[in-house]
């Protein structure tokens, strides 16, 4: 059974539960104040909005520039990929694995899953809610993994600095790249999961 089911509405702000009030127009959590819904409103119009924008962003992230090494004075921008192999040829490997998987992986896999996350919501595909909510949960968590590499090159700009003899530039694809991550944060965030229990036991999706 469901919260809404049994006449309450969980608070997004301090999760406490409250009486649900049909007969308000507006209804505020009894503990915070703050503004509860039985569900959040627009929630899968936003998330497509957000994870569509990062999606357009994330080809600029891949193709201009995210950072630039310098060694002995010589050095050419790189970009995602590149920078992966210029830090796996100047010994750097952790570093690369990191960057690696941080930006490419780790974007990769927010992008498609929540993609297909509210797709299978909206279409009603073929996927159980214990299924969505495994996806959902594994897509918050290893979204405080995202803005990782953003820190490492952040890092080695700082660290690395020994004059003419080596030295790391960010590129603007960082920029672009940042706002991928937190465009994908955003989505996870405006994404309400109680939809994926809706979409189980009728066929409302609650845009």
């Amino acid at each position: 059974m469901r919260a809404i089911d049994a006449g309450l509405i969980i608070c997004h702000e301090c999760h406490q539960l409250n009486r649900h009030e049909p007969e308000l127009k507006r209804q505020f959590c009894s503990r915070c104040g703050g503004r509860i819904h039985e569900r959040r409103p627009n929630s899968l119009a936003r998330t497509w909005a957000l994870l569509i924008t990062a999606a357009i962003l994330y080809i600029p992230a891949n193709v201009l520039p995210i950072m630039t090494v310098n060694s002995f004075g010589k050095g050419a921008p790189d970009t995602i990929m590149s920078g992966v192999i210029t830090l796996v040829d100047n010994g750097m490997l952790p570093i690369a694995i990191v960057v690696f998987v941080a930006s490419i992986l780790v974007p990769t896999f927010k992008l498609v899953g929540i993609g297909l996350l509210l797709y299978s919501v909206q279409r009603h595909q073929p996927m159980s809610a214990r299924q969505r909510i495994l996806m959902y949960r594994f897509i918050e968590w290893i979204g405080r993994w995202s803005m990782l590499d953003i820190f490492v090159i952040a890092i080695l700009v700082a660290v690395v600095r020994f004059g003419s003899l080596a030295s790391v530039e960010p590129g603007v694809g960082a920029v672009a790249f940042a706002s991928v991550v937190i465009l994908t944060m955003l989505a996870a965030l405006t994404f309400d999961p109680r939809l994926i229990w809706d979409n189980t036991e009728s066929d409302d999706d609650h845009e």
